[in-house]
C-alpha cells in the first residue's frame, strides 16, 4: 500500500545509531578512559553511577547489576522469596517480571491490567489476596509498563493492608513521576530498573540497577550481586555474579546527562501522535474498541494530571482482526512496528500449571491481540513522524 507520505522516508522502530551520533565525542573519552584504568569491575565509575541514579530516582540508595532481570531477582532473594511462595505481579509484562519469581522457587500469581493504561488493575491485585492460599504471598511486583506509573497509592495500600513488601518493576519508567511527583523506584520497598539498549536510558549492552530506600536491603543486594560475599572470599549465603561493569558505567553516566531531554522528546513526538489520531477521529485507550468512534483507532490515554509519562513505547490499539494488515500496511511504508506482547504471561507454555486458564484476565489478553508500538524514539525527523501518523490513518481508514 501507499500512502499521501513519501514512500522514500525509512522509519524504523528504534534508531540506536542517530542518538549516538549526537554523543560520540562524550561517550568514546570515557570509554579510553576506563580502558586506560584497567579498572572493569566496580570501582569509580560505578559508585559516581550508583550515586547518580539514586540521586535522579529521588531514592537514597541504589546498587548496580548485570541486567534488569537480575534487578528484579536481586530484591526478591533479599526478601527472602523461596520454594512454596507467591508474588503477585501482572499478567501483561515482559517475561522477567514473572521469570525473576521462578527462578527463586516461588510462583507467580497473575493479575489483570487496568485496559486504559496497561499498569497493574487494583481491583485485581486486591482479589489476589481472597485466595486461599492468600498467606503465602510474600511480595507484589507491579510494573510501570511503557513509561508510565502505575496507581502505586492503591497498590500500596492494598500491600500495606496484608504487610506485604511492593517490588517496583521500573524497568520502563526511569524518570517517570506519578500524580504526586514521585519518581518511578522511589515508591516501593525497593525497585527494579533495565539498561537494556532499547530504554530510554539504554547501556551498550545489559545492565540494571536497584533502588531502595532501605539501607540494609542496599547491603544485601550488593552481597548478593557478589556471590553473597562479605568479606572477600567469605560466604555467610549464596548469592550470584552480577556485576555492572565500569564500561556500561561511564557510558550511562554520560547518557544520563541527556535523558530528560531524550523523554521530552518521545513525549512530543507522541503529543504529535496523539493529536494526529483524534482529529482523523480516533480516541484515545480509555475508549474501548466497542465504543463508537470515526476511526477504529486509539492512542495512548494520556498520563493524569501532574504525572509525567516518558515513552518508552507508543502504544496504539486496532481491532484484532486488523492488526496483522495494519501492521503490513506500515512495514509496506517503510515504518517499523513491534507487539508488547503477543501472549500474555498466564497462558505461556512455561506456565501452563498456574491455574490461570484463558479468559481468566481478559483485559490483558484483549490488549495481547490489539496493541501496536509505533517508533516514538526522540531523534525522529519531522518527516518520519508524518510519514507515520499519515500511513497509520490511511491505513485504518482502508480497512
Amino acid at each position: 500500500m501507499t500512502t499521501a507520505s513519501s514512500t522514500s522516508v525509512t522509519v524504523p522502530l528504534l534508531d540506536l545509531k542517530a542518538q549516538y551520533d549526537t554523543i560520540r565525542d562524550e561517550v568514546e573519552p570515557v570509554i579510553r578512559e576506563v580502558i586506560e584504568s584497567q579498572w572493569f569491575i566496580g570501582g569509580p565509575k560505578l559508585a559516581e553511577l550508583e550515586s547518580a541514579i539514586a540521586d535522579y530516582c529521588s531514592c537514597p540508595h541504589a546498587v548496580g547489576c548485570a541486567s534488569g532481570s537480575d534487578a528484579i531477582l536481586l530484591p526478591l532473594q533479599a526478601l527472602g522469596i523461596t520454594q512454596g511462595d507467591l508474588v503477585v505481579c501482572p499478567t501483561y509484562s515482559f517475561f522477567a517480571t514473572a521469570g525473576s519469581i521462578t527462578r527463586l522457587g516461588a510462583k507467580p500469581i497473575f493479575v489483570d491490567i487496568d485496559p486504559a493504561t496497561y499498569n497493574i488493575c487494583p481491583e485485581s491485585l486486591a482479589r489476589a489476596f481472597d485466595r486461599p492460599d492468600a498467606d503465602r504471598i510474600k511480595a507484589v511486583i507491579p510494573v510501570h509498563l511503557f513509561g508510565q506509573c502505575a496507581d502505586m497509592d492503591a497498590i500500596n495500600a492494598i500491600a500495606a493492608e496484608h504487610s506485604v513488601p511492593v517490588i517496583e518493576d521500573s524497568a520502563q519508567a526511569i524518570g517517570s513521576e506519578d500524580v504526586h511527583g514521585r519518581r518511578a523506584g522511589s515508591m516501593g520497598f525497593a525497585s527494579a530498573f533495565s539498561f537494556f539498549p532499547s530504554k530510554n536510558l539504554g547501556g551498550f549492552g545489559d545492565g540494571g540497577i536497584v533502588t531502595t530506600s532501605d539501607p540494609t536491603m542496599s547491603e544485601h543486594v550488593a552481597r548478593l550481586r557478589n556471590h553473597g560475599m562479605d568479606p572477600k572470599y567469605y560466604h555467610a549465603e549464596i548469592g550470584m555474579n552480577s556485576r555492572l561493569d565500569a564500561l556500561q558505567a561511564a557510558v550511562l553516566l554520560v547518557k544520563l546527562q541527556h535523558l530528560d531531554a531524550w523523554s521530552q522528546g518521545r513525549h512530543s513526538n507522541a503529543a504529535y501522535y496523539d493529536s494526529r489520531i483524534l482529529d482523523a477521529g480516533g480516541a484515545t485507550s480509555a475508549l474501548s474498541l466497542d465504543e463508537a468512534a470515526d476511526l477504529p483507532l486509539r492512542s495512548p490515554a494520556p498520563a493524569a494530571a501532574g504525572a509525567r509519562h516518558i515513552y518508552n513505547q507508543y502504544i496504539i490499539r486496532v481491532p484484532s482482526e486488523h492488526r496483522d494488515a495494519v501492521r503490513s500496511g506500515l512495514a509496506d511504508a517503510n515504518i517499523g512496528s513491534e507487539i508488547y506482547y503477543p501472549l500474555s504471561l498466564h497462558m505461556q507454555d512455561c506456565y501452563s500449571e498456574c491455574g490461570q486458564p484463558e479468559g481468566s484476565l481478559p483485559n490483558a489478553e484483549r490488549a495481547a491481540r490489539e496493541t501496536i508500538a509505533l517508533p516514538i524514539y526522540p531523534d525522529l525527523s519531522d518527516a518520519q513522524r508524518s510519514h507515520v501518523a499519515d500511513t497509520l490513518i490511511e491505513v485504518v481508514r482502508g480497512l
